[in-house]
């Protein structure tokens, strides 16, 4: 997961140099950024988790559909607890912060990034 986890920590370097101000991220494009980055994040770690069970390059996911459909096959087998984090983080990640960059508070942007680390974690 070494990929994964390097796109992670661009994104928390990128957050770095954000100004905070009342506990708010005052420049929004970075973060966006970073939260669009922690996102790709998780489609590095899934790809890595797909590569390492036998899967190619060319192979691999191109679309949501496809990684949703890869985490149920070969990740998500038991419970579906994995799939349900995936769809939260990508709503969290994607949609709300890169996306339409939604979220700028800093608490909340660090419990994203958090839960983006563990979710790569369970996939390595």
């Amino acid at each position: 997961m070494r990929e994964a986890l390097r796109y992670l920590q661009n994104a928390k370097e990128i957050l770095e140099k954000v100004p905070v101000e009342d506990k708010v991220y005052t420049d929004i494009k970075p973060v966006r950024e970073a939260l669009g980055t922690a996102y790709l994040a998780l489609l590095e770690a899934i790809n890595e988790g797909l590569i390492k069970k036998g899967y190619t390059k060319k192979e691999l996911p191109k679309s949501i559909d496809e990684y949703r459909k890869m985490l149920r096959k070969h990740f998500a087998v038991h419970d579906g607890k994995l799939l349900r984090e995936f769809e939260s983080l990508y709503d969290a990640l994607h949609i709300a912060g890169y996306f339409r960059g939604l979220i700028y508070r800093v608490s909340l942007v660090k419990d994203s990034m958090k839960d983006a680390k563990t979710f790569i974690e369970k996939i390595g």
